[in-house]
């Protein structure tokens, strides 16, 4: 069976995921060392207020999803949420790099805290029913990691631009508080954009039943008996982690080890071109190995990379340093690729096994992981940096770049390597979807 979809429709879905990739990556690159060297708040504590609105975002996100899946209006499910939700994440945006001038490390702290809460909130409220059309606009196996290879390519020109711009963007101003606001309303606007695009440019297939029998703690019950779906969230939630640690760290190696703060923009910017480009490649790989074949050799090639790049990359200097972040960039780009592309056919096991269908609580869950991976990952930089003697803005102690070394490389090693012996044991492939899909078509084709 096959269901082609039109190139507008997979571009109009795609440029959706641009809000995605700009919160993550200014807030991977830039948030922690925002909290550390602009606002002066304590790393630790820092770390905590990051965790804490990640522990919020537990409750509310399976909540997010169960309303979406039982939403009925003339937009549909999803794409209200969207449309309602688009001007107050731009809003949450700027408010989260607005340093506030408060002097107490209380008062810094319960800041950072309430304004990371209210951007978590909103941004679950689009990017829940965001990610929850994408089984919706199709059911065929190879069509989904075709439209996932639309939607990452977005997805990583936001990351680029984000990367790339965002110290330029903030030298424009008069001073680098000025400069984080700058940049983050310039970002909240694009992103604001990308979000509106998508809701006028995808429209979503009738839902006239509604799911029969429900509550969340049943739907919530049945999702975390879908073996495969819970493969993939532990290697979605241990590779996610690791790639944000990385990220977070890459500030800090370039100020501290190399002692050369500027280089970061060319540093990021390589690391993200190579991922674009690359990601043809892994959608090719995937339709001729497996998925989950090739998401373990995507990532097996990162985590070489990062452990050559942390206890080498100051020894070989800036040009060996960039092609180890050309090697990191081609394995990183299959995370931007398979895991989303394995998602919809996971869920449609589910659907399969119990006959109801729960995009929306699925997608919670698989969007409060990945923040929550990255929650996780400020939380362990934090309390790392505090113990290894951190003090922004001078030179740091042996002790400190030691620290610096160990999170930006083995660490993220050993949790892609935990992601990796969890994919070894996940058993959709395409003759099993298939199988699926048969037996999908069989309960539809029978009566009520």
């Amino acid at each position: 069976m096959t269901d082609k979809i039109s190139r507008k429709v997979k571009i109009g879905y795609g440029a959706g995921e641009f809000s995605s990739s700009i919160f993550f990556t200014i807030t991977s690159f830039w948030l922690m060392n925002f909290l550390t060297d602009e606002v002066q708040l304590s790393a630790a504590l820092a770390g905590t207020a990051l965790l804490i609105g990640k522990i919020w975002d537990a409750v509310i996100d399976p909540f997010i999803g169960y309303f979406s899946d039982h939403t009925r209006s003339r937009w549909g499910r999803r794409r209200p949420y969207i449309l309602f939700f688009t001007i107050p994440f731009a809003i949450a945006f700027v408010l989260m790099f607005r340093n506030p001038g408060i002097e107490a490390q209380n008062g810094k702290f319960w800041w950072t805290l309430l304004t990371y809460i209210f951007f978590c909130t909103v941004y679950s409220f689009t990017n829940i029913p965001y990610n929850a059309l994408l089984p919706e606009i199709s059911q065929d196996y190879n069509e989904r990691t075709n439209i996932s290879g639309y939607k990452q390519a977005f997805a990583v020109i936001g990351t680029i631009l984000g990367a790339g711009a965002a110290m330029p963007i903030m030298a424009l101003f008069a001073s680098k508080t000025a400069g984080f606001i700058g940049m983050s309303a310039i970002f909240g606007f694009l992103a604001a954009l990308s979000l509106m695009f998508t809701f006028f440019s995808v429209r979503e297939p009738e839902h006239i039943e509604k799911p029969k029998g429900e509550n969340l703690l049943k739907s919530l019950g049945d999702v975390f008996t879908n073996k495969p779906y819970l493969l993939l969230l532990t290697a979605w939630f241990s590779n996610s982690t690791a790639v944000a640690v990385m990220e977070a760290m890459l500030v800090y190696y370039y100020k501290y080890v190399f002692q050369a703060e500027s280089a970061v923009t060319l540093a990021m910017i390589t690391l993200l071109v190579v991922t674009i480009a690359t990601i043809p490649f892994w959608v090719w790989l995937a339709k001729r190995l497996s998925k989950k074949a090739t998401y373990i050799i995507g990532m097996s090639l990162t985590l070489l990379a990062v452990v050559v790049f942390a206890f080498t990359a100051d020894a070989l200097g800036q040009v060996g340093a960039l092609a180890i972040m050309i090697v990191a960039g081609f394995g990183f780009s299959s995370h931007y690729v398979l895991p989303w592309a394995m998602a919809p056919d996971t869920i449609e096991f589910g659907y399969a096994k119990t006959g109801i269908r729960r995009e929306g609580v699925y997608y919670s869950i698989w969007t409060f992981v990945i923040a929550l991976g990255g929650a996780l990952a400020g939380f362990l930089v934090g309390q790392s940096l505090d113990l290894f003697g951190y003090i922004p803005n001078i030179a740091q102690s042996a002790t400190s770049i030691l620290g610096i070394r160990l999170l930006i490389g083995p660490l993220p090693a050993l949790l892609i390597l935990i992601s990796n012996l969890a994919l070894i044991f996940y058993p959709l492939d395409k003759k099993r979807y298939e199988e699926v899909q048969a037996t999908i078509r069989a309960r539809e084709a029978k009566p009520e």
